[in-house]
């Protein structure tokens, strides 16, 4: 990824955002346990805040970024990959949801070390601390409720 300007950084960032929120409203609908339904759309609303953040430093607003390090269960490195199709059934969608937040954290880091900018930087670094965070939670539910049951 080459990018010239601060702004392209964002554009492709609030561009990853829309597109993860309708990643996360999607497996929503296909979800059957009305609390992953409920999980899954909670996700989308947070990936709209993100791009909240990112349209924020946009227009010139300073962020804070997080010194907290989220831990990596890695339980959904190893795990195959899963075609998006109307039958994703629970693990599956947990399956697919870790993968889609390992590549979003990456994501993040690649994006914040492609900049100088101070600002943009710790905010990257924040976003992909927030998408490590989501990792985690599904990585605790795929441990509690897929394999304790396998």
């Amino acid at each position: 990824m080459n990018f010239e300007s601060v702004d392209q950084i964002l554009d492709f960032a609030i561009k990853n955002e829309e597109t993860a929120a309708e990643f996360y409203a999607n497996l929503a609908s296909k979800m059957d346990r009305p609390y992953m339904k409920k999980v899954f759309e909670e996700f989308a609303m947070e990936e709209k805040g993100h791009k909240a953040k990112l349209l924020a430093v946009q227009k010139g607003k300073l962020m804070v970024g997080s010194e907290k390090k989220i831990i990596d269960l890695k339980l959904g490195d190893s795990l195959v990959e899963i075609d998006l199709d109307s039958n994703l059934n629970y693990q599956d969608a947990l399956i697919v949801a870790m993968k889609a937040e390992k590549a979003a954290y990456k994501l993040y880091n690649d994006l914040a070390s492609s900049t100088d900018d101070a600002n943009l930087k710790a905010t990257l670094l924040d976003l992909a601390q927030e998408e490590a965070k989501h990792k985690l939670r599904f990585e605790i539910e795929y441990d509690e409720f897929v394999l304790t049951e396998n």
